[in-house]
């Protein structure tokens, strides 16, 4: 999703529709990823979990991929540093080296996709990762019709404003779970319409 078009009022848009909830789910697990080495942030949006993550992980070099180019310069202002590398692409298509990544960091990003396509990406990370890296996710859930009913509106003001074509959330935790992903810890709120997960690659357990 290229959110250029929403990209100067995206703050403010989604504290008006979920107050700091999603900054939560964000938010998270992050002082359990603490000293990562390599990782791989994906359309993180403008940048309040990248800034938090360069802070507590000083070791870290990390790469920032986003399909929105205005994003990626919000992205820049807030976390800045010179051990952020912003790529300006689209992540599903670009290519990663193989056994790079201790930690893989997707917040509110693969229900942009399509099956096809977060099974094409799920498969390069798969690749990418190094055994025992950590993957954070924050998404959305359907627990119930109320569920469905937001996330359909959602679906609809971004196809609106931003062009996306997704209508439908997919089952991402199947697709990790087949490519050697386990879930580790998870936490929900707003009754189980937002999800934050840590999952692991490979058999090593989160410590």
């Amino acid at each position: 999703m290229n959110a250029d078009p929403i990209a100067r009022w995206f703050r403010w848009l989604e504290y008006c529709g979920f107050g700091g909830a999603l900054e939560r789910r964000r938010f998270a697990f992050v002082k359990d990823v603490a000293g990562a080495r390599r990782v791989l942030v994906l359309g993180e949006g403008d940048g309040r979990f990248l800034a938090k993550l360069v802070e507590q992980n000083p070791q870290a070099s990390i790469e920032y991929v986003d399909l929105s180019e205005r994003m990626l310069q919000l992205a820049r202002e807030r976390a800045g540093t010179d051990r952020v590398t912003y790529r300006h692409n689209n992540a599903v298509t670009m290519r990663f080296p193989d056994s790079e990544y201790d930690l893989i960091v997707a917040h509110f990003f693969l229900d942009c996709l399509n099956e096809q396509d977060a099974t094409t990406l799920i498969e390069k990370i798969t690749k990418a990762s190094q055994p025992g890296a950590r993957w954070v996710i924050s998404e959305f859930r359907e627990p119930g019709a109320w569920a469905r009913a937001i996330v359909s509106a959602l679906y609809f003001f971004f196809r609106v404003t931003t062009g996306l074509r997704t209508r439908n959330l997919i089952d991402h935790c199947s697709l990790l779970a087949r490519h050697g992903f386990i879930l580790q810890r998870e936490e929900t709120e707003r009754f189980g319409l937002l999800a934050s997960e840590l999952w692991t690659f490979g058999d090593n357990k989160f410590r």
